[in-house]
């Protein structure tokens, strides 16, 4: 059958539901998209993230555009930091025509740590995320969710034994929800100092003697 080419496309998920029944969150998850995240130092790092976007639906559309999500990640270069989070989200609220719109975007993040005697350089990765939400009413919240790996020496092991304790691997979730600006090294260094002992890339023999007996001393 011929395509008659001045009849429009039916836009299916602008049109009217008579069943009034409103949707939290619709939208897209598990997108892969490259970002710039601003660091402390003044530097930017290039890195991957996994975003995760929906927005409200209300009661009387279908549904919403899905491609206009990745339009959204697509237009320009865009460095994303704390301060840029909100203004893509409300972009992404404005364009689907939502009253709330909530986004995810989690990526490696990576601080240069040195060694606590030799002084050594290394790189530690860490697992961050932002948390952006548009309420109804147009509030914005905003949280940083960040799993920061630590030595945790076991205060059982140190109790009943005459010397030395066994430490193990652990990973602390944190998720603070910001009022106003936090780097992302500052939250890591708040987990660092609660933990028996933080952990380094590279540890030179002086250095491992050091995380040992901090560990068990503190």
């Amino acid at each position: 059958m011929p395509i008659d080419h001045a009849d429009p496309i039916p836009d299916v998920q602008n049109s009217a539901d008579a069943r009034r029944i409103a949707i939290d969150k619709v939208g897209i998850k598990a997108i892969r998209h490259p970002i710039k995240v601003k660091d402390r130092d003044g530097g930017v790092q290039h890195t991957v993230a996994m975003f995760n976007m929906y927005v409200g639906l209300p009661h009387n559309f279908k549904g919403t555009h899905m491609s206009r999500f990745v339009e959204i990640l697509n237009q320009g270069e865009r460095e994303i930091s704390v301060e840029s989070f909100e203004p893509m989200l409300r972009d992404m609220v404005e364009r689907l025509e939502a009253e709330t719109g909530h986004v995810e975007m989690t990526f490696p993040y990576f601080i240069n740590k040195a060694a606590p005697i030799s002084g050594v350089s290394s790189l530690m990765d860490y697992e961050v995320t932002f948390i952006g939400e548009i309420a109804d009413g147009g509030h914005y919240r905003f949280q940083m969710k960040i799993v920061v790996p630590v030595t945790s020496l076991c205060p059982c092991s140190k109790k009943i034994s005459d010397y030395g304790a066994h430490n193990q691997r652990s990973h602390v979730t944190v998720t603070a929800r910001l009022e106003e600006h936090l780097w992302i090294e500052e939250l890591v260094e708040q987990v660092e100092a609660q933990a028996s002992c933080q952990l380094y890339g590279l540890l030179k023999r002086p250095d491992e003697k050091y995380v040992t007996e901090h560990a068990y001393d503190n």
